[in-house]
C-alpha cells in the first residue's frame, strides 16, 4: 500500500518493506524540494546529487559557474541509475551526510 506523502509526485510502481522509504515506510518529508543529475550511485541505498548554478561575482560583473553536490537516500523501490535527474525532498537526519531523499525520477539524461 502506497502512503500519500502530499506532493504531487508519482508513486513507485515496486514496492519494498523499508522504513525509510517516503512511500512505504514511515519517513516524513519536509522542508525544501530540489532537483538535480546523479552523479554517483556506488553506495547500497545512497546517490550523490549535483546541482549546477550560476552565481554573481559583484567585483566583476560577472557570473561564474558553480555546482553543488549532496547525498540523498534511494530507497529500494525506486530504481536510480547515474546521470538520471531526480526530484529530492528534505527529511530528517537519516546518517552524518544524508538529509535527503529520492521521491521521483523524472525523464531525461543529463550527462
Amino acid at each position: 500500500m502506497v502512503r500519500n506523502i502530499g506532493l504531487t509526485v508519482a508513486p513507485p510502481r515496486k514496492s519494498c518493506e523499508d522504513d525509510a522509504c517516503p512511500f512505504h515506510g514511515s519517513l516524513s518529508i519536509r522542508g525544501k524540494l530540489l532537483t538535480g543529475f546523479v552523479a554517483s550511485h556506488k553506495a547500497k541505498n545512497m546517490v550523490v546529487v549535483e546541482r549546477s548554478y550560476s552565481r554573481p561575482v559583484a567585483k566583476y560583473k560577472r557570473y561564474e559557474r558553480s555546482r553543488s553536490r549532496m547525498h540523498a537516500y534511494a530507497a529500494s523501490c525506486i530504481e536510480v541509475k547515474e546521470g538520471d535527474k531526480v526530484t529530492i525532498a528534505e527529511c530528517r537526519p537519516l546518517s552524518k551526510t544524508v538529509s535527503f531523499v529520492v521521491i521521483e525520477v523524472n525523464s531525461g539524461n543529463g550527462i
